[in-house]
């Protein structure tokens, strides 16, 4: 049965044209129950004994929730208690449409066979399709094709010839207007609050339900403490007209009562608005998309050097005033920042947030406040009957909303992840907080992988250069099973030298447009965890058949040069490959060959070619104005059964670190430029965009202090003064210098040539870059693999890779998992530095001063790459006299003034009070200040240190 539907509309030319929209009618889909003998379908999904424990649904039933049950109330329907669920075409199609992380949820949910979850394509079934009537709404034609479809199904089953036993369909929502009309056509309908609280087997998921409008009245005040948000259409009309700016909202981790919004404008024209206490804060959490007024100019402030916390006993809803007081910084004009208030919300950005339950101190109440893990979420209150269960574990919570009568927002409890300070629930949290991609590769995704045993075929042969005879060998870090990237150095007949890049060849083995790439491509990086690697791609590639091993055979993609004794360049080529690298070497074991004169093989004689070039082409770069930086990282020696950190220090670099280096960075440019020259307007490259000036008034303020003059006029200029900048008796200065200056630097980005003007990297002085060494755990190198590709022949080419705005919003996705990757990476060393310090008391270090801020200085321990905080003020005792002079900075502590560099001593020890967020805390013992400074920790006893060191 076709049905049609006509109707004009208005070209871009001004012309008119016909459409005409064909919607087929179909009477043989089936139903998907067990019971029915009409349907013939060969595997039914919902199930004859349909039943769950319920008061009010004491007999079999199949549940139909409406659209907004499935948008609100997700993560009941994630339980695994809920089964025998028919999810409608039309309720599927609206959830598409409102929101994907939900879909994807719900498409999850169906494909799970033990859960039972039948889609019913009720929007082509004869019986099921409505039209939408004359002035009716498309929400409310939406709810009658749901009662249509629930009643269909009533009838149906019960005409079924096994007969139905008493099975019923129940439709579940929350609106009362669909509700009483489903009511008069005699459907069995509840709300789905009530429906979840007759479950008798499963009252904990009475925790998990959000809250409807009607409840969020019951746990709010009555005193009005934020401001009336605006509505979207005033919001769009304000933005629109100026009197309002769009932007993201971004809560400060140190500082609850503080915030930035960025403004994205043209090119370099992007601005942040200070906003400044709660009122003006109003109601955001970090990542939501707000609309801010600003402020008159004589309301503006500085931001505030305090780092202040909400501390973790809970507060009633009042508005702590002494706390906002501290804010304001000091209001020099150049200190001043547009600032401003939030007026309106466009785009919540809320997620299931990690953390911990603060239970209520009130005997027999429901309510208790929940603390994020994240610093930059605000508190959540939420109701719960499991309180004592989950004080000391680590849950999930969701907002449902935020009233402006309520100091926090509300939530609902979601899931619980395990007890607080377990390794294992610790990493799930940071992995959950960090969005990273972390759940075992589907079959979907498996099916795409090539079958074992797997060898390289004649046919294979024939499509690649045999550069199997020559001595290639992979240089990495200990430990390493994912080797991207294998280099060979030879002398040629003709005098010159030949050096090649052999790269493994991913996109090989990863086709465009599969579930493994689509996989690959949403997760975009592995992520390197202590003692733990999540892999972009499944392990039967990354440490398998992608990894250049040694003495097997395997697919390369080569970049090959000619060169003379200079390093400069006479002939570049690239090539798909067969290698058979000789050795897998560590850093370590490739300079120890190189240091070793009695060894003359093959390999090393290669190895001290290749260092010779290197550092050649590393002097060239560094005087084109490469910059040189410092960051301080560390590595854990863990123990073999445990696997607890029991030794930690600072990662030491060698030459073989920096030759390997140089010539992936020289591929990397060399494939820049190729693939730019053949695809100048789709070619993905990255960019370091240079750090505006203001950046560098830290360091420049820095190296003032002690007498140094920092010139920032160019990445050269940087680099000369970074060069000579020494102090005499202070020899970790310059490497200090060079940790602040990397704190300067903006995050280099990928992004797509054809969307860009502006390809330079700063960093690495080069006007064009891109990243082809590591595509074993970089989605970015495959895409540029298969444009190189397409360059040389190799392989033919896609429309998504030709598609300019498809590759931008790629680059999107990449630059956020790089970044979230780089801030999962810092967590895991910071949770694995509190385990590590957890059995070692209490520890006296030097360090260094890095900053200084109003009330605490903020110190560096060079022996274990550890920042941490010393706070001068406390709410225990009374603070000492501090005087903050920003223009320093500097900060006078009684009678001692703290300088950025200064050398102190200090007490490390961890503070495990909150048992959420444990930190590493520093005390100061040396400059001794009366009444600050803490005694030295009398020496361990020699028995124990010495098991400490074993």
């Amino acid at each position: 049965m076709l049905k049609s539907k006509t109707f004009v509309k208005k070209t871009r030319s001004g012309g008119v044209m016909k459409v005409v929209r064909e919607h087929y009618l179909r009477d043989d889909i089936w139903c998907g129950s067990e019971v029915c003998t009409e349907c013939k379908q060969d595997s039914a999904v919902l199930q004859r004994d349909a039943c769950i424990e319920s008061s009010l649904c004491p007999y079999p039933h199949y549940l139909v929730p409406d659209t907004n049950i499935v948008l609100r109330q997700i993560d009941v329907l994630e339980d695994p208690v809920i089964r025998n669920v028919i999810i409608l075409q039309t309720v599927l199609q609206e959830v598409r449409h409102r929101s994907a992380p939900v879909y994807k949820r719900l498409k999850d949910i169906i494909h799970e066979q033990g859960r039972h979850f039948y889609t019913f394509t009720n929007e082509h079934h004869r019986e099921t399709f409505i039209e939408r009537e004359p002035g009716e709404s498309a929400n409310d034609r939406n709810d009658r094709a749901i009662r249509v479809a629930v009643k269909w199904y009533s009838q149906h089953l019960k005409t079924a010839e096994s007969g139905s036993d008493g099975l019923k369909v129940v439709l579940l929502t929350n609106d009362q207007g669909n509700k009483l009309k489903a009511e008069e056509n005699g459907l069995v309908v509840y709300k789905f609050d009530e429906y979840i609280k007759s479950l008798i087997g499963n009252p904990e998921l009475v925790d998990c339900l959000a809250l409807s409008n009607d409840d969020k009245n019951e746990v709010t005040s009555s005193k009005v403490l934020f401001p009336e948000h605006l509505p979207l259409s005033k919001v769009q009309a304000g933005i629109k007209s100026g009197s309002f700016l769009q932007g993201t909202f971004r809560a400060s981790r140190d500082n609850y009562l503080e915030a930035t919004v960025f403004v994205q404008g043209e090119g370099e024209d992007s601005t942040e608005v200070l906003i400044q206490g709660l009122q003006n804060l109003n109601r955001a959490v970090h990542q939501d998309v707000v609309a801010v007024q600003l402020l008159p100019k004589n309301q503006w402030v500085a931001p505030s050097s305090v780092v202040l916390q909400d501390d973790g006993a809970a507060k009633d809803d009042n508005v702590d005033e002494d706390e906002e007081e501290k804010l304001t910084g000091p209001l020099t004009e150049t200190a001043r920042r547009a600032t401003g208030k939030v007026v309106g919300i466009i785009k919540r950005n809320w997620r299931p947030f990690c953390g911990m339950l603060n239970v209520s101190q009130i005997k027999e109440s429901t309510r208790h406040l929940f603390t994020p893990a994240d610093r930059h979420i605000p508190r959540i209150r939420i109701e719960t009957r499991q309180a004592s269960t989950l004080a000391g574990q680590r849950i999930m919570v969701a907002i449902d909303g935020w009233p402006k009568d309520s100091r926090y927002p509300n939530g609902h409890f979601v899931r619980s992840l395990g007890g607080a300070g377990e390794k294992d629930t610790e990493e799930e949290v940071l992995l959950l907080e960090h969005d990273v991609p972390h759940q075992a590769f589907s079959q979907a995704v498996l099916s795409f992988l090539p079958k074992m045993p797997w060898s390289i075929t004649p046919e294979d042969m024939a499509q690649r250069q045999d550069l199997r005879h020559l001595t290639v060998c992979s240089v990495d870090p200990p430990g390493c099973t994912d080797i991207d990237d294998a280099l060979h150095y030879r002398e040629l007949e003709n005098g010159k030298l030949e050096v090649g890049v052999h790269i493994a060849d991913v996109s090989h083995f990863i086709r465009p447009g599969n579930a493994l790439d689509k996989e690959a491509a949403n997760r975009g990086t592995t992520v390197y965890l202590c003692g733990k690697r999540i892999d972009m791609v499944p392990e039967l590639l990354s440490s398998n058949l992608c990894s250049l091993r040694s003495n097997v055979e395997r697919f390369a993609f080569s970049c090959i040069w000619e060169l003379n004794h200079k390093a400069e360049i006479l002939k570049t080529r690239f090539t798909k490959s067969v290698i058979n690298s000789k050795a897998s070497l560590t850093y370590a074991e490739a300079q120890m060959r190189i240091d070793d004169a009695s060894k003359n093989d093959d390999i090393t004689k290669s190895l001290r070619g290749l260092n010779k070039l290197a550092k050649i082409l590393k002097r060239k770069r560094i005087e084109n104005g490469a910059l040189t930086l410092s960051s301080l990282e560390v590595r854990f020696h863990m123990d073999s059964e445990t696997h607890d950190p029991i030794d930690l220090q600072t990662k030491e670099l060698v030459e073989t670190n920096s030759m390997v280096e140089e010539f992936m960075l020289l591929a990397n440019i060399s494939v820049a430029q190729k693939i730019y020259d053949e695809f100048p307007e789709s070619a993905l490259l990255r960019k370091h965009p240079a750090p505006p000036p203001s950046n560098y008034d830290i360091l420049i303020k820095a190296a003032k202090s002690k007498n140094v003059m920092i010139h920032t006029d160019s990445a050269k200029a940087l680099a000369d003064s970074l060069d000579v900048a020494k102090v005499d008796g202070f020899q970790y200065f310059n490497t200090l210098l060079r940790i602040l200056a990397t704190r300067c630097m903006m995050q280099a980005v990928y992004f797509c040539s054809g969307m860009d003007s502006d390809f330079h990297h700063y960093g690495l002085a080069s006007p064009i870059y891109t990243h082809f060494t590591s595509p074993i755990r970089r989605y970015a190198d495959i895409i540029v693999h298969r444009l190189l590709a397409v360059a040389i022949g190799a392989d033919s080419t896609y429309p998504d890779l030709m598609d300019k705005h498809k590759q931008s919003t790629l680059c999107n996705n990449l630059n956020y998992r790089h970044k979230m990757s780089q801030y999962a990476q810092r967590a895991s060393v910071a949770f694995h530095t509190q385990l590590f310090f957890k059995t070692r008391g209490i520890l006296n270090e030097e360090g260094f001063v890095l900053f200084v801020r109003k009330n605490a200085i903020i110190v560096l321990i060079p022996k274990f790459g550890l920042e941490g905080t010393v706070f001068f003020d406390s709410k225990d005792k009374a603070s000492p006299n501090l005087v903050f002079d920003e223009e320093g900075p500097t900060l006078k502590v009684e009678q001692h003034t703290f300088h950025i560099f200064d050398q102190v001593k200090v007490t490390i020890s961890l503070d495990d009070s909150n048992i959420q967020h444990q930190k590493i805390r520093m005390a100061l013992t040396e400059p001794v200040i009366p009444g600050v400074s803490v005694p030295v920790p009398e020496a361990e006893p020699q028995a124990k240190k010495q098991k400490l060191d074993r």
